[in-house]
C-alpha cells in the first residue's frame, strides 16, 4: 500500500509518504541495502530498485552503474537511499564521499541528484537537509 501511495504522485511533493515507504522497506534490514528511486522530469517515480546489498556496515556503490541505469530508464533525477542496520542514520565519511562522486557524475549528464537519504530505526537523515548535497 505504501508503494502504491508513492507511485500515485510526484515523490518530492509527498516527502512523508516517501519516508514512510522507505522506513517500511528498509529499516529492519540486517545488512546495508542501496536503493535508487529513478524519477522523470515531473518527479514521478519511474522505478525503485535495490542496486546493491552489502554487509552489516558497508555496501559498495559504483556511480558509473547508478548513472548507467538512470540513462537506460531515461531518468531525469534520482533519490538514492541506503539503510544503516545499526539504527543510527548519521552519514559516514564514505557515504559523504560517494555522494559527492555520484552527484558529479550525474551532473555531467544532466541528471539531478535530489537527495541521499539514510534510513535508521524509525528515523532518517537527508543529505539535502543536512547541507551535504
Amino acid at each position: 500500500m505504501a508503494r502504491a501511495e508513492v507511485r500515485r504522485r510526484p515523490v518530492l511533493t509527498n516527502w512523508q509518504a516517501l519516508i514512510a515507504y522507505l522506513q517500511m522497506a528498509m529499516a529492519c534490514e540486517q545488512v546495508e541495502q542501496f536503493r535508487i528511486l529513478f524519477l522523470d522530469t515531473k518527479n514521478n517515480l519511474i522505478a525503485d530498485e535495490v542496486q546493491q546489498r552489502g554487509t552489516v556496515n558497508h555496501t559498495p556503490v559504483y556511480p558509473r552503474e547508478v548513472i548507467k541505469r538512470a540513462l537506460i530508464l531515461n531518468a531525469s533525477a534520482l533519490i538514492v537511499v541506503h539503510n544503516h542496520p545499526s539504527g543510527d542514520p548519521k552519514p559516514s565519511r564514505d557515504d559523504i564521499e560517494m555522494t559527492r562522486e555520484l552527484k558529479a557524475a550525474a551532473k555531467s549528464l544532466e541528471i539531478e541528484l535530489h537527495d541521499h537519504v539514510v534510513i535508521g530505526h524509525g528515523t532518517h537523515a537527508s543529505f539535502r537537509s543536512l547541507g551535504l548535497l
